[in-house]
């Protein structure tokens, strides 16, 4: 997996009790959690959920960004208006950008669900998360979830839910597509992370499921998707879909593999 620096212009006071960090592996519901230590900067560190690497943190700066497809998805949602944003997180794990984008966006008021509970704990525990109501933790399947929240009470949903290295089936179909939808505000955005690779089938298909899905009735006016990948193409067309449709529901698919030959 990629990873570039995304740094902050805010950084969190120092907390007078910093959290004993643990070293090796640690029990959760689904397997295990690891914190591996960046060698190279004290403070930074891999949050690995059964050895696959879930997050990147700067414990120091809240709103680093190390991961290629977190730094897409943030360049994405500055095309939103700016102030506090209400966010839904599906996958939280340890909440890199939901931390982010707190520390840039004050006044946000986050949602972050993972299926793993003492997942949550612990990332509770281990890192300087905003407390509640700036960022709300529970424990739940990400596609029931969803159900339960109201009609258009978010800016934004962000899918980074994998069970190894495939999204849940459930979570790329035209159901969950029509709940996030519903409850995305107008012009909200919808950010997935999707890994494939060229020619994109699987890209390429959840893009047709997501318009097809936004432009019925829980999509209201209608909406753009569009793969941001490391072409600059994608961003230009995400800006005219912004600036066209400022009614719509705008999703994206932010890529973790190559997008070599991909046209956009």
């Amino acid at each position: 997996m990629a990873r570039r620096s995304t740094r902050s212009s805010r950084r969190s006071p120092s907390s007078p009790e910093p959290p004993t960090l643990p070293s090796g592996p640690v029990p959760i519901d689904t397997g295990t959690a690891e914190l591996e230590p960046d060698p190279d900067h004290a403070g930074r560190t891999t949050l690995l959920v059964n050895g696959v690497p879930s997050s990147f943190l700067d414990l120091d700066d809240p709103g680093f960004l190390a991961f290629e497809y977190m730094q897409q998805m943030d360049a994405v949602s500055e095309l939103l208006p700016d102030g506090g944003l209400r966010a839904l997180h599906l996958g939280a794990a340890g909440c890199a950008l939901a931390r982010r984008w707190d520390a840039e966006r004050p006044g946000s008021r986050q949602l972050g669900v993972d299926v793993d509970a003492r997942l949550l704990e612990l990332v509770r525990q281990w890192f300087d998360l905003p407390r509640s109501p700036r960022l709300r933790l529970r424990a739940d399947d990400a596609g029931h979830a969803v159900r339960t929240l109201a009609d258009a009470s978010f800016d934004v949903v962000v899918r980074d839910v994998f069970a190894g290295d495939s999204t849940p089936g459930h979570l790329v179909g035209p159901r969950f597509a029509r709940d996030v939808a519903r409850v995305l505000r107008p012009g909200g955005l919808y950010l997935a992370n999707c890994v494939d690779r060229p020619p994109l089938v699987t890209v390429r298909r959840e893009l047709a499921t997501l318009a097809a899905a936004f432009a019925g009735p829980a999509g209201r006016e209608g909406a753009d998707a569009v793969a941001a990948g490391e072409d600059p193409q994608p961003y230009d067309a995400l800006t005219e879909a912004m600036r066209d449709r400022a009614n719509a529901v705008l999703a994206a698919l932010a890529l973790t593999a190559r997008t070599d030959g991909y046209d956009a």
